[in-house]
């Protein structure tokens, strides 16, 4: 069964706009084999970018709401090749968004197939503004059932109407989704979005673009997590020390140190291994800023350094190890 979701995109910029387009086609995220799993409705995925500006531009409206964000979400347990899944999300954008420019990018990455989309908010037929509302939501989620039917998928069945006409909220309409582990969700996109994270403010944004929201307070001992599917997690909850606030913190003021690039290769040991060896040359280039409060260097017990092991890579190009993978077949 598949689920429509709409991302809230607070930042709405051209830059900000091309970094979801840039991360939704994302090479290690979006290739299968030989297939790169990125389509076009209206645009072509390479210029997609340069393709909404003109038209903005063309048009003479470059200001206010860029895009939009939507996630089309498919059960594990859906029987659906990656090639089918991204075939179902461009009938869905020619289907609910003509004449507008549509990137749609099936990420193969996780436990769970799913497409983003990103939608220019001008017509590139007549300049009209896109504008959505909670209404326009029902009828994406109500087109997404019917096209999934057709396809021989099966869909959420509706919620009982009440006498007073409840909305069914984002939260309600994700946990109706069975069998789902949402707190492995949530670990592999904290690790997903650490990958190309060099600071508390970009850790936040990547995990905003996969639909969760990040509460991240200095005056506050926790980091709290809300989950697309509404459910919330503190940092301390998530099983593994890895994840606390302090050492978050450590791991980003050791990137922003030593000039961390995403796509760099941690060492063989970790970034924690690194982070302990290094930690004096951290405290030698900062000492000079007497604004800087400098963590100190985290500590382990054994009991949590066991349950670490499985996901205790979070550099580029280390996967998470406890969650689902999918194996290619002919």
């Amino acid at each position: 069964m598949a689920t429509f979701t709409a991302i809230r995109c607070k930042k709405q910029s051209a830059s900000s706009m091309r970094g979801v387009i840039d991360y939704v086609e994302l090479e290690e995220k979006t290739h299968w084999g030989n297939a790169w799993l990125v389509t076009g409705s209206n645009c072509v995925p390479q210029s997609a970018f340069i393709e909404m500006q003109m038209t903005k531009e063309r048009f003479r409206k470059t200001g206010g709401t860029q895009f939009y964000h939507f996630v089309q979400s498919f059960s594990a347990e859906d029987n659906i090749t990656p090639q089918e899944v991204n075939a179902i999300g461009l009938e869905f954008a020619q289907r609910q968004f003509p004449g507008f420019e549509v990137v749609i990018a099936t990420h193969v990455d996780s436990g769970h197939l799913h497409n983003h989309m990103v939608v220019n908010s001008v017509s590139h037929k007549d300049g009209h503004k896109l504008h959505q509302s909670y209404s326009d939501l029902l009828a994406h989620r109500k087109v997404n059932d019917e096209i999934c039917l057709a396809h021989g998928l099966n869909v959420l069945e509706q919620p009982e109407q009440q006498k007073k006409k409840k909305r069914m909220t984002p939260g309600e309409y994700q946990a109706s989704l069975h069998g789902d582990s949402w707190k492995l969700d949530l670990i592999q996109a904290i690790n997903e979005a650490l990958e190309y994270a060099t600071s508390r403010e970009s850790f936040i944004e990547n995990m905003e673009v996969e639909g969760y929201e990040v509460s991240w307070l200095p005056n506050r001992k926790h980091i709290t997590f809300t989950c697309p599917n509404g459910r919330k997690c503190r940092d301390s909850s998530l099983h593994d020390e890895t994840f606390l606030k302090e050492n978050l913190e450590a791991l980003l003021l050791y990137r922003q140190a030593i000039g961390f690039r995403p796509t760099t290769p941690e060492p063989d040991e970790g970034w924690m291994g690194e982070l302990a060896s290094g930690w004096f040359r951290v405290v030698a280039d900062l000492e000079h800023d007497d604004e800087w409060q400098l963590p100190a260097p985290p500590t382990w017990t054994d009991s949590k350094q066991r349950r670490r092991e499985a996901i205790k890579k979070m550099a580029m190009g280390q996967k998470f190890s406890g969650g689902q993978h999918w194996e290619q077949t002919m």
